[in-house]
């Protein structure tokens, strides 16, 4: 009898040697997913635990209650403005399954337990007594004056969301832009949703994105981390506004036809006791692992135990309250290459084992299984974003195929090859077989969002690619008039490595905001070492907006390239066709959805009469052409040509001749 075989392993016989490590991971998936449904009937049942834990309205026994999971602590106590913040007077009680409750009727607490009071649970445990968040509270606010943190009782009236049938385009690829909220005004200060709302979003349907990735929403104490280390899991960051704030600007992003990804980390949280989850029951064990093994040594943060059945309860609910409360339309899932290992993804990769076997954590492998199932059975179009760098087999693969089940992976590889081609090399010893191999990089069946620079590289310490092209000269020669060579390589530059990346590196596209214009500064948000200044943790939209300056003229040529991809569905097609790499003049031509692309590197070559194949004989129309004038170009070539090939015999060969400019990229469509 034919032995059964894994629809991954006939995707990638690759991993015919591992086909049982794939079956026991798939093994693993089903008994742990047989579990949860045995106990709560349903995976969405079980992650409807935001609804159980926390505070929640029982309009049957009129009254709130509060539920908190704590199996090591001795005593919880409920305190806040309901109760003039008596520490003793409200307490839980314990369940054998180490869950605290407390009811407070509403014919008793309905004019002090009311929509914005002020809370806290005071925990017992062995080693003393702190006073706590509670795990599951949706609204957290800082003390202006004494800078802590209390829950906030969150009860305002429905949200509205009639009208909001949107819904993600599978046929539709992707087209990202990145953007953090606070950071997302010209003020030296913190913006909030609502300006965001008003001034962001508009920017982003006119530059053709179809979709926002918002960083930084869950609740994080320190606002340097970029909302990495995260406190509260189901509170939006206060900082920035109110949860119904939140929910208008998705609302409004939906009316535009925008699609909301959150950036969600659930691969670490906080060390922090008094905000976060660490030491809740007061010990080190109850969502983490124990001792060394629950510390990140990369991050200086906390690792959750993915093995234990009510930290996955509290992490599925944590997606389910995501896309039911708020109608996010996906998410991207930071560090996920450092939860699928030991090691974090911090050592090499050098055999299959070792993507199976060697130093694999199961219990995230798992959990993300979970995850991804859960997402698109709760929204069969939301998309799921991996941030992994290992290459992990399945990562993007059904899970009843054997895979992990994201829809996408971020193709980091390719930010960080252009950051290491500008700094290591001369322009002139670029190869153009290794960008070829470089963007092309992938597996059929992965999913790649590809991008070019993201907010990493924008931070302090590093730099974006605007800012290695063109450094300190921005600051001096960006106004229009001003010839500056090291300004014309960087103009020129940045546009052709935006269009290679976009036309060759995957099935979706990221840009994080501002560098679409090459906004010239690093994000350095307020911290001790800059005396806490917002100075640099904003984007001056003004530099483009300003029709004196060059900025205009790199925003035009995204906007044209973002219409070009999506008229002509270049990301649709997985793969081009290369037509030729010519070393010599730097020149490299590839064949995409229809579209001849024509790039030349070269530092000074212009090739006149410049021939090369055409798939099929016909006129032909130059639709981009990067030299353009409203490109910050020099306008060589004449857009309105028309392009007719020539045949050329033995072998019979269709050829186009055209003015092969010098830094450019020209795009070509047979129209005839």
């Amino acid at each position: 009898m034919k032995e059964k075989v894994l629809p991954l392993v006939k995707a990638d016989p690759w991993l015919e040697p591992n086909s049982a490590d794939i079956e026991d991971r798939l093994t693993r998936y089903q008994r742990r997913l047989s579990e949860i449904e045995w106990d709560f009937g349903t995976l969405s049942s079980f992650a409807d635990g935001y609804r159980y834990f926390g505070i929640n309205f029982d309009a049957k026994q009129k009254g709130w209650w509060y539920r908190e999971w704590a199996p090591e602590a001795t005593e919880l106590y409920l305190f806040g403005d309901f109760n003039g913040w008596r520490r003793f007077t409200n307490p839980l009680t314990k369940n054998e399954f180490g869950v605290w409750e407390l009811f407070l009727e509403e014919s008793e607490y309905k004019d002090t337990f009311v929509h914005g009071s002020l809370v806290k649970v005071l925990v017992i445990h062995p080693n003393g007594l702190k006073e706590r968040i509670p795990a599951y509270i949706s609204r957290v606010v800082q003390d202006p004056d004494t800078k802590n943190y209390s829950g906030q009782v969150w009860l305002p009236p429905a949200f509205d969301w009639k009208g909001d049938a949107f819904r993600v385009d599978p046929d539709e690829p992707l087209l990202i832009y990145e953007c953090h909220v606070g950071m997302s005004s010209e003020k030296e200060g913190l913006s909030t949703y609502n300006e965001f709302t008003e001034t962001v979003l508009p920017r982003v349907k006119r530059l053709g994105y179809n979709a926002i990735q918002l960083m930084a929403i869950q609740e994080h104490p320190y606002y340097g981390s970029f909302g990495y280390h995260v406190s509260n899991f189901f509170a939006p960051s206060g900082r920035f506004g109110t949860p119904e704030d939140v929910r208008k600007l998705i609302y409004t992003a939906h009316e535009l036809g925008i699609a909301v990804i959150m950036d969600l980390v659930h691969s670490h949280t906080v060390k922090n006791v008094l905000e976060g989850l660490n030491e809740f029951d007061g010990s080190d064990h109850q969502y983490f692992h124990p001792g060394e093994r629950g510390e990140h040594p990369q991050w200086d943060s906390k690792i959750f135990d993915y093995g234990k059945t009510e930290v996955l309860r509290f992490l599925l609910s944590n997606i389910k309250y995501w896309l039911k409360e708020f109608h996010f339309d996906g998410f991207r899932f930071d560090g996920v290459g450092s939860m699928l290992y030991y090691h974090h993804g911090m050592e090499p990769i050098d055999s299959r084992d070792k993507y199976f076997t060697l130093g694999v954590e199961y219990d995230a492998v798992t959990y993300l299984q979970l995850a991804n199932t859960l997402v698109h059975a709760l929204r069969k179009d939301a998309v799921t974003i991996a941030e992994e760098v290992t290459g992990m087999p399945g990562l993007c693969f059904p899970v009843k195929g054997g895979g992990i089940g994201f829809d996408y992976r971020l193709g980091m590889g390719v930010p960080d090859f252009w950051i290491k081609l500008l700094q290591d090399q001369k322009d002139e010893d670029w190869n153009l077989n290794e960008m070829w191999h470089v963007l092309n990089d992938r597996l059929p069946y992965v999913k790649t969002v590809t991008y070019c620079e993201s907010h990493d590289q924008a931070l302090v310490g590093d730099k974006t690619i605007a800012f290695r092209l063109m450094d300190k000269e921005m600051y001096f020669h960006m106004a229009k008039g001003d010839n500056n060579l090291i300004i014309d390589r960087g103009i020129a530059l940045h546009k052709m490595i935006r269009l290679f990346t976009i036309a060759l590196g995957g099935q979706a596209y990221l840009n994080f905001m501002g560098n679409e214009f090459g906004h010239p500064e690093w994000i350095d948000f307020p911290r001790e070492g800059n005396d806490w200044n917002y100075k640099h943790a904003r984007r001056q939209w003004s530099l483009v907006e300003d029709k004196s300056l060059k900025y205009q003229f790199l925003e035009a040529f995204d906007m044209e390239m973002i219409r070009l991809v999506k008229k002509y569905h270049v990301l649709s097609q997985d793969y081009a066709t290369l037509v030729n790499i010519d070393e010599l003049n730097k020149t490299i031509i590839f064949e995409k959805s229809g579209l001849i692309f024509v790039f030349n590197f070269h530092t000074t070559n212009s090739v006149s009469d410049y021939l090369f194949q055409a798939r099929e004989p016909g006129k032909y129309a130059l639709l981009l052409n990067s030299d353009e004038t409203r490109f910050g170009g020099h306008n060589r070539v004449d857009n309105g040509l028309d392009y007719f090939t020539m045949v050329k015999t033995g072998p019979e060969q269709h050829l186009l001749s055209i003015y092969n400019t010098n830094r450019t990229v020209q795009v070509f469509r047979k129209v005839e």
